[in-house]
C-alpha cells in the first residue's frame, strides 16, 4: 500500500467501543490498521479512485468480482475490521462504500452480546425511512469470515434484499445486496411499546437498559441465501 501515499486515517481514530463503534463519513479502503479515502471517478475502470489511480489496481480481486454486503452495525468501523483480521483471519484489502438506504433501518436487537453485554443492531424493513450505512464489496473469503462473525445459521441469516428497499452508492444504485437478518430470538428486533427502536435515535448506554419483547418479523423483503450465494451481478 506504500504506492498510495499517506493513509487518510488510522484505526485508532475510530474505536470499536461502544458498539457499533465510530466510522468515517466517507467510503474507504482498509488494510493493516489504516485506511484511505475512496472517491467515485467515472474515468477509472472500477468507477473508484484511491490515491492517484484506480481502486482495482491495488486489489487482489476486482470490484466486479466482489459481493455487496450491507454493513449496518459495527462492520463499518475500522477498528472492528482489524478485530476481524486478528480474531477470525480476515485477509486482504477491505472495501467499504458509503450507502444511502431507503426503506431500511438499523434498530436495536432484543438481546445483548454474550461477550460484553452490549446490545447489537439488526436490520428491518422501514417504508419511507432513509439512513446512511455502508456496503462491503467483499471477496468470497471475506464474506465467509462475516458469516462466522455474525453467527450465520444461529444468530443471523444471510439474505438477498429483494423489494422496494433501495441501496445507493455514490456511483449509483447497487442490486443483489446481501445482508444479515435476524434469526435467533435474541437477534430479532426489540419492540418497546410495540415499536422498533432505531439505533440512530438511542446510543448504546441507553440501549442496554431497554426492555421490551422480540418482534415476530423484521419486515424485510428478501430471499434467504442457502449455501454460497451465486456470483455477483454488476
Amino acid at each position: 500500500m506504500n504506492a498510495l501515499g499517506t493513509a487518510t486515517f488510522r484505526d485508532a481514530d475510530f474505536p470499536a467501543d461502544p458498539y457499533p463503534g465510530a466510522r468515517p463519513d466517507h467510503s474507504f479502503l482498509q488494510v493493516d490498521g489504516q485506511g484511505w479515502r475512496l472517491s467515485p471517478d467515472a474515468s477509472q475502470p472500477s468507477g473508484w479512485r484511491v490515491g492517484p489511480g484506480c481502486l482495482d489496481d491495488v486489489l487482489d480481486e476486482p470490484l466486479a468480482a466482489r459481493w455487496p454486503v450491507l454493513a449496518y452495525g459495527s462492520n463499518a468501523c475500522p477498528s472492528k475490521i482489524t478485530w476481524l483480521r486478528e480474531e477470525l483471519g480476515l485477509d486482504g484489502p477491505v472495501v467499504v462504500l458509503r450507502a444511502r438506504c431507503t426503506g431500511l433501518s438499523a434498530v436495536w436487537a432484543s438481546g445483548v452480546r454474550a461477550r460484553d453485554g452490549q446490545r447489537p443492531a439488526v436490520l428491518v424493513g422501514a417504508p419511507g425511512v432513509v439512513e446512511h450505512h455502508a456496503v462491503w464489496l467483499a471477496t468470497a473469503e471475506q464474506r465467509r469470515v462475516l458469516d462466522v462473525c455474525e453467527g450465520r445459521g444461529e444468530r443471523y441469516r444471510l439474505v438477498r434484499l429483494r423489494g422496494p428497499e433501495r441501496v445507493e452508492l455514490e456511483t449509483g444504485p447497487v442490486s443483489d445486496v446481501l445482508a444479515y437478518g435476524a434469526l435467533g430470538a435474541i437477534r430479532r428486533p426489540l419492540l418497546v411499546d410495540g415499536r422498533y427502536v432505531p439505533c440512530a435515535d438511542l446510543g448504546q448506554e441507553r440501549a442496554r437498559e431497554l426492555t421490551g419483547s422480540p418482534a415476530a418479523s423484521d419486515g424485510l423483503t428478501c430471499v434467504e441465501v442457502t449455501g454460497e450465494p451465486g456470483p455477483p451481478h454488476r
